[in-house]
């Protein structure tokens, strides 16, 4: 059993709050276990100037953390004045996976903003971003596809991603900061609905590791994965135009 009594292949606790923030086309706050995110996307008529007169549009995000979303008061970005290597990755990875399973040419020539916020921090943060993020999306395209402006729909597929690691030499699933933080191998990894990978993210923290033990990882997140995509279908069967449809 690990630290907070969970088998090695066994997932926290999932909540996923739908509008959670009224004035956004999008918005949830999703729990996984003690971590906690605040998505939410906006949508806005333009798009970035390298895709001006392309009719085609765009998706991007942004993430921070609350100061306190950690054990230690952390200084906001905003008052350094510059925003952290960790941030900027973990915003290009939120976007572009969301963008794999979107036909862009199919959105109009508009923005999805998506806003992931921390604000409870125990491991995952940027595979909970990813997974609500999705959730947000959707409302925001179905909020935009009631009113007649996308005519047809854009998704190609479901999208969710979960952290994966070996964990006192045992391979562990969705890991809680402890974990993460003494763990021999560290991964991220990012699946569509059909199994496709998107993005695998993966670290030897000591000694380096094996293929075999890379696959076990993968196979591990991918069972993860597969129970979060199947709570996302349950909560999105509402929605008018739904992924893959």
């Amino acid at each position: 059993m690990r630290t907070d009594g969970r088998k090695f292949n066994e997932m926290r606790s999932l909540k996923v709050t739908r509008n959670f923030i009224g004035t956004a086309e999008g918005s949830v706050l999703i729990e996984l276990g003690k971590t906690r995110v605040i998505c939410t996307a906006s949508v806005e008529e333009k798009v970035p100037l390298f895709l001006k007169d392309q009719n085609r549009g765009w998706i991007t995000a942004e993430y921070s953390m609350l100061p306190r979303a950690t054990q230690t008061r952390t200084m906001r970005e905003s008052a350094s004045g510059r925003v952290s290597g960790r941030t900027h990755e973990i915003q290009r990875l939120i976007g572009r996976s969301l963008r794999s399973v979107v036909d862009l040419g199919l959105l109009g020539q508009r923005t999805f903003w998506l806003d992931c916020d921390v604000i409870e921090a125990d491991g995952g943060t940027r595979t909970a971003s990813i997974t609500g993020a999705f959730i947000c999306l959707c409302d925001a395209v179905n909020n935009v596809v009631r009113k007649g402006l996308i005519l047809k729909n854009p998704f190609k597929d479901y999208l969710a991603a979960v952290s994966v690691g070996v964990v006192n030499g045992e391979p562990a699933l969705d890991l809680c900061y402890q974990e993460d933080s003494s763990a021999d191998v560290d991964m991220n990894i990012v699946m569509t609905g059909a199994g496709d990978l998107v993005e695998i993210q993966g670290t030897a923290e000591g000694m380096p590791f094996s293929i075999p033990t890379l696959d076990r990882l993968i196979k591990l997140g991918k069972e993860g994965i597969e129970s979060l995509i199947s709570a996302q279908k349950e909560m999105l069967r509402d929605c008018p135009a739904l992924p893959g449809k």
